[in-house]
């Protein structure tokens, strides 16, 4: 008969602490600063040169057209070849500032190209300049429309930190790997995460 004990997995909580703790920190910091890189390419892409709309539309295309482990292993292990060495918790936050802002240009220009014509034209019969435009005419209506498909992307790709337990962070999943391999309770290990992730 098959017998649970999740009293082995929970008295590990240090762990648990510890890596859903990361997965915060990764999480909030990749939200923040991916939104803004985001709403900079989404203005990029709308209002910029020729060249600068083709190298954020080169960025946002090879982005969303890769993995995210393989954008993650590239970071990791491949900058270091040509010089570049980050800690582990850096490469998750660089890997996912760019994931989240390649996916957040198009769900913000999105947004931004919804704006009614009527408003943008009663904005520049005022002589406002095209950043007031922007921030104080285009930028508040269009946050509103876009936000669940933000959250949504953020949700995702706070999911997808479980992926950076395999450059050795010990974030929630390397936690639950730990101490399953530890207590051989894979089933009760696995459970408890998924709760924390929930």
């Amino acid at each position: 008969m098959i017998e649970f004990n999740f009293a082995v997995v929970l008295a590990q909580w240090p762990m648990l602490m510890r890596g859903l703790g990361l997965t915060m920190v990764l999480t909030a910091a990749s939200a923040v600063l991916g939104a803004m890189l985001g709403t900079a390419c989404a203005w990029a892409r709308l209002h910029g040169g020729m060249v600068l709309k083709r190298v954020v539309g080169l960025y946002v295309e090879l982005v969303r057209n890769t993995p995210f482990i393989i954008q993650l292993f590239f970071i990791f292990f491949g900058l270091p070849s040509i010089g570049v060495r980050l800690s582990v918790e850096l490469a998750c936050v660089l890997a996912m500032v760019l994931n989240l802002g390649a996916y957040a240009c198009e769900i913000v220009r999105a947004g931004l190209q919804a704006t009614p014509r009527g408003q943008l034209e009663a904005a520049m019969s005022l002589a406002l300049t095209p950043w007031q435009i922007f921030s104080r005419v285009v930028l508040p209506p269009a946050l509103a429309r876009i936000w669940p498909a933000l959250v949504s992307q953020i949700i995702i790709v706070m999911l997808g930190s479980a992926v950076c337990g395999q450059i050795s962070a010990e974030e929630l999943s390397q936690a639950a790997n730990l101490i399953s391999s530890r207590t051989f309770r894979s089933f009760e290990s696995y459970i408890v995460v998924t709760l924390a992730y929930l």
